[in-house]
């Protein structure tokens, strides 16, 4: 974690703090090395004993994770960004939940239109353990060509759909899968997905939507 990753912490701790005395909770902390932080201490963006901690605890507090010295370096062997990407995939989170909504006190303060926002009420899921981060990747050609393989699996696109078709019924029953089916093989088998769970949840309608880069979310409408 950066300089900037602890500062994000230690104001979210007092957040988390501050809930707690207010509803009567007692949160232990334990702290572990991760990222650039990591990289420093030990050489390693993810450590084992950051991985402990995280196993032996009911939730995990994560700041950023990134630090200029490596985004100014492409030829860095070892990245902060290695140890997010392994956090993932070793704990198996594969959902990353973004919701969506307005604060009327702070409506005024957007760059956008207050008539194009306010109300605003979605959730996005997005697959976090596979894909073009997790794919083959490598130089070819004395390194004049770089490549990184996009590729998912049937199974890690139904677990994310499923939870994206569970959230819809608890909210607007709508949901709206956003992929380039048009042109990506991978998108392809991401629609078909989605299509032919359709009918394990009669009561949600779904849209497709064909977005302009590769991206691979499902909404949540509205409650």
């Amino acid at each position: 974690m950066t300089e900037l990753g602890q500062k994000i912490i230690e104001q979210a701790v007092l957040v988390c703090e501050k809930i707690a005395k207010r509803f009567n909770h007692n949160i232990i902390w334990k702290e572990g090395l991760v990222g650039a932080a990591a990289i420093e201490g030990c050489g390693n963006p993810y450590p084992e004993k950051t991985h402990k901690i995280c196993l032996e605890s009911d939730a995990i507090l994560f700041g950023a994770i990134g630090d200029p010295k490596y985004d100014n370096d492409p030829l860095a062997k070892v990245r902060p960004e290695q140890g997010l990407l392994k956090m993932r995939k070793d704990l198996g989170l594969f959902a990353n939940i973004r919701p969506t909504f307005t604060f009327p006190s702070l409506i005024n303060n957007s760059p956008l239109k207050k008539e194009r926002i306010e109300g605003t009420d979605l959730v996005f899921l997005r697959e976090l353990t596979g894909g073009i981060y997790f794919g083959e990747k490598g130089r070819k050609d004395d390194g004049e060509t770089a490549y990184d393989i996009c590729s998912y699996s049937k199974q890690e696109i139904k677990r994310l759909a499923k939870k994206g078709f569970e959230m819809a019924m608890k909210r607007s029953k709508k949901l709206c899968c956003v992929d380039k089916a048009n042109v990506l093989e991978t998108s392809r088998l991401w629609r078909e997905t989605v299509q032919e769970m359709e009918k394990d949840f009669p009561e949600v309608e779904g849209f497709l939507r064909i977005c302009r880069c590769s991206c691979y979310a499902l909404g949540s409408m509205a409650k």
